[in-house]
């Protein structure tokens, strides 16, 4: 009786294991679709003007991410802005998507992990407050001034930089 009973106890603890596993695989293939969709994202509604490199077109006002965004995700002005600006608050993706695009492309841009990730409500917050002067906000940003809106768009702090 007591063998039955282990074999019975081992058949159940296999099929719990071949259950975790087959989760596990499902997680993991879900996590590489959300990634590829919002890389497919960035080359579908971003790369036209921010170049599919993210080196932008500086002579056409449209500033290298690779340098900015680090500097902008630094400050919570900054990182307002990055969903605030007209390509990401007027595009037609929904909350859900640009906050999967942001939460792929701000690690792939600053080379760190620990970036933190904007959600879907954060971002339905900062669309709903475009922005009038991109180019004085963001210079206002970089360059450490006030912004207009800072009072009502910083609410939200970066991951550790």
């Amino acid at each position: 009786m007591a063998s039955r009973s282990a074999r019975t106890l081992r058949a159940a603890a296999r099929r719990g294991l071949c259950l975790l596993a087959l989760a596990t695989l499902a997680t993991t293939a879900s996590a590489q679709n959300e990634l590829r969709q919002a890389r497919d994202n960035y080359l579908l509604h971003c790369s036209g003007c921010h170049q599919p490199d993210a080196r932008g077109k500086p002579s056409a006002g449209i500033p290298d991410m690779r340098e900015t965004v680090p500097l902008l995700l630094a400050t919570p002005a900054g990182r307002a802005f990055l969903i605030q600006v007209p390509g990401t608050s007027a595009s037609a993706l929904s909350d859900a998507q640009i906050a999967g695009l942001m939460n792929w492309l701000m690690p792939a841009l600053t080379g760190r992990d620990d970036v933190q990730a904007f959600s879907t409500e954060e971002v339905g917050r900062y669309r709903r407050q475009p922005l009038d002067d991109v180019s004085a906000h963001r210079a206002a940003i970089l360059g450490g001034g006030a912004t207009p809106a800072q009072d009502k768009t910083a609410r939200a702090s970066p991951g550790p930089m």
